[in-house]
């Protein structure tokens, strides 16, 4: 027999099964699970990723690791994988960005597949580097990367649905996009809505200005000029002007326009646009606040973002440009200098000689120079050519008066031995007395003495420190005999270096 409970609350009476009486457990179950599922769906996703394109040296590894906070990047080869820890504070969510930077060298282009492909399609954001070192190879560079990214999609087996729906979301940040600044409490978790792409006013979305989004490749594309603190070198160095820097930029901004980018000036050397470039991706890849206006005064910190720009701005820049105009071929105004190439002028590097190699050719440099004559030795010959014309003392260089070789020396006299000859016969002129005639009477000349026994040369009076000769021999002034002292007490030394140094020659020699 069925058992029926009855209820008399407020006048009603109704009758219900008892096994009934767990609905409000299950519903209870229920409403907690559809709670969870809801909360999940709205924490950051995990399958969002940032492709890096560009070519060597443009700033990918540099910049990436200024969005992660590393100080010391290292760079590697090939296809590079990082990730950037992304933060929503008012939720109190993390989640990892993952990040694919390419090489520029053309032999990787084929690990393009593995950064991009059928299943993160959707999720992907590009980035395309260039660097402001070389402005003249933008238009190379740009071209050459759109082309392998448009091949790319274009060989990906993308559902149409998937890809239409990608285009119609870019088309949908440009017609909703909103310059006007939130005025909500800045602490308040509202600032999770994406204002910049809301899709709830689709009904008053304005049509696509001219010329913007062309080519639509279904991504988002970031355009990123790095090292721009440059820019004051290419004054300098280049004569570069602000209409040159104009004209660079209204180029690059109308490259944006084809294909739906967003355009940074960067330079993480001193810190310009890093933090506004992190929080610009955290905004169109999670949906995060993104506050910042376009900044276009500074010609080397602008940031526009997609949906801001159309030609009616970029026509502001004309009207500095005299010396050349909008529709001039880029490479004619932003040459590349012939300077530039400094790759043939750089100093050719001293390779060193291996040791043993060294010590060998030394060796059969000493056995070739050892003969017979110690004058022919590599030290003797070395000291012997600076001996070709005589020394007189002096500073820088100053010629003096030549020497007088006494004529008894032989021709063939080697002139370090008839300096020395020279000193000796000098000796045997010196009085044997005390100097007579010294300081006595105005040009008087003092007394004389016979001639030296065996040499046939008088002995000399001092007049007013002039020295004269008495007898058959030359007139020798006093400087003289200084000077020839000195050239002898040069010679000694020089003889004592070079004995010195043929013994350790002859030393080294037995020792090899």
């Amino acid at each position: 027999m069925e058992i029926l409970s009855q209820s008399l609350t407020n006048g009603l009476t109704t009758t219900t099964p008892r096994k009934k009486d767990i609905d409000p457990k299950e519903n209870l179950w229920s409403a907690i699970l559809s709670e969870v599922q809801t909360q999940s769906s709205t924490k950051l996703p995990s399958n969002k990723s940032v492709l890096v394109l560009g070519d060597n040296a443009s700033g990918k590894t540099t910049l990436i690791a200024k969005l992660q906070g590393v100080e010391d990047p290292k760079k590697g080869s090939g296809l590079e994988y990082a990730y950037i820890d992304v933060r929503d504070e008012y939720r109190d969510d993390v989640t990892r960005l993952g990040v694919w930077i390419l090489d520029g060298d053309p032999g990787h282009n084929n690990l393009l597949k593995y950064a991009l492909n059928e299943s993160n399609y959707a999720h992907t954001l590009v980035i395309l580097t260039l660097s402001m070192t070389t402005p003249w190879s933008w238009v190379e560079q740009l071209q050459h990367w759109i082309k392998i990214l448009e091949h790319h999609i274009a060989e990906l087996k993308i559902e149409p649905e998937e890809k239409s729906q990608c285009r119609q979301r870019l088309v949908t940040v440009w017609q909703s996009y909103c310059d006007t600044i939130d005025e909500l409490d800045p602490g308040s978790p509202i600032k999770r809505t994406n204002r910049l792409s809301s899709v709830d006013d689709d009904l008053d979305a304005l049509p696509l200005p001219e010329g913007v989004l062309t080519t639509n490749l279904g991504l988002d594309v970031v355009v990123v000029v790095t090292k721009t603190d440059y820019m004051t070198t290419l004054e300098k160095e280049l004569d570069y002007r602000d209409e040159h820097f104009d004209f660079m930029q209204q180029w690059i901004r109308r490259f944006c326009l084809l294909y739906g980018a967003s355009l940074f000036y960067t330079s993480v050397k001193e810190d310009k646009n890093c933090d506004l470039l992190y929080k610009y991706l955290t905004h169109r890849i999670y949906g995060l606040p993104f506050r910042t206006p376009a900044l276009i005064v500074e010609k080397d910190a602008v940031l526009i973002p997609a949906g801001w720009d159309n030609m009616k701005k970029i026509n502001i820049l004309y009207e500095n440009m005299q010396s050349c105009k909008p529709d001039d071929d880029y490479n004619d105004i932003i040459a590349q200098p012939p300077s530039r190439k400094t790759v043939s002028n750089r100093e050719i590097e001293v390779q060193t000689e291996e040791e043993q190699a060294f010590l060998t050719r030394q060796l059969q440099l000493l056995q070739a120079g050892q003969t017979p004559t110690r004058g022919e030795s590599p030290m003797r010959s070395q000291s012997s050519a600076g001996k070709t014309t005589p020394r007189t003392p002096g500073s820088g260089g100053a010629q003096g008066s030549p020497k007088k070789v006494d004529g008894k020396l032989n021709p063939s006299t080697p002139s370090g031995e008839g300096v020395l000859a020279n000193f000796f016969n000098s000796l045997l002129h010196k009085k044997s007395g005390s100097p007579a005639g010294a300081g006595g009477g105005a040009g008087g000349v003092g007394g004389t003495s016979p001639n030296l026994p065996g040499t046939g040369i008088s002995p000399r009076a001092t007049t007013n420190g002039a020295t004269v000769g008495t007898g058959p021999g030359d007139l020798v002034s006093a400087s003289e005999k200084l000077s020839m002292r000195t050239d002898a007490a040069m010679e000694l030394d020089r003889l004592t270096r070079s004995v010195k140094k043929d013994l350790d020659f002859g030393s080294a020699q037995s020792d090899c």
